[in-house]
C-alpha cells in the first residue's frame, strides 16, 4: 500500500496509538495538548516526516518524531514504523509513580462491599 501524500493531524495520532479515538485527538489538539516546536497545531493541519511532536496523553509529556505518514490504524507492533519514540524514561517512570492507587486491597480480597466502598469515598479528597 503507497503511503499517502497528505494526512491530518489529528488522523495520524489516533492511527499510530497516541490517543484511543480519533474524536480524543482532535479535542487534546483543540485543547493545546499536542504541540510542535512549542506551538498549539490544529486537528486539520497536515502532518510532515521528520517532525518532533510532544503531546500529552494519559498523564505522560510524549515527545515522538514522524517517521513516515499513515491514514488507517495499524496493529501496535507495526506503530514503531511510523514513529519514533523520543520520550525520556523518567516522564514513564514519573506517571507510573502517581498512577498508583491510594487504597489497596489484599490480593484474593475481592470487590469492596458497599459499605467499603463508601467508606474509601470519605477518605479520598
Amino acid at each position: 500500500m503507497l503511503a499517502p501524500s497528505q494526512v491530518r493531524f489529528d488522523k495520524w495520532l489516533w492511527a499510530v496509538r497516541l490517543y484511543k479515538s480519533r474524536s480524543l485527538a482532535t479535542r487534546a489538539c483543540d485543547a493545546g495538548h499536542v504541540k510542535i516546536g512549542g506551538q498549539s497545531v490544529k486537528p486539520s493541519r497536515s502532518v510532515h516526516a521528520g517532525e518532533v511532536i510532544t503531546a500529552f496523553t494519559s498523564g505522560v509529556n510524549r515527545t515522538v518524531r514522524v517517521r513516515a505518514l499513515l491514514d488507517h490504524r495499524v496493529g501496535a507492533r507495526l506503530v514503531g514504523d511510523y514513529l519514533e519514540d523520543l520520550t525520556a524514561p523518567e516522564e514513564y517512570a514519573r506517571a507510573r509513580e502517581t498512577a498508583q492507587p491510594l487504597v489497596r486491597f489484599p490480593k484474593g480480597f475481592g470487590r469492596p462491599t458497599k459499605k467499603q466502598r463508601r467508606q474509601i469515598e470519605r477518605l479520598l479528597p
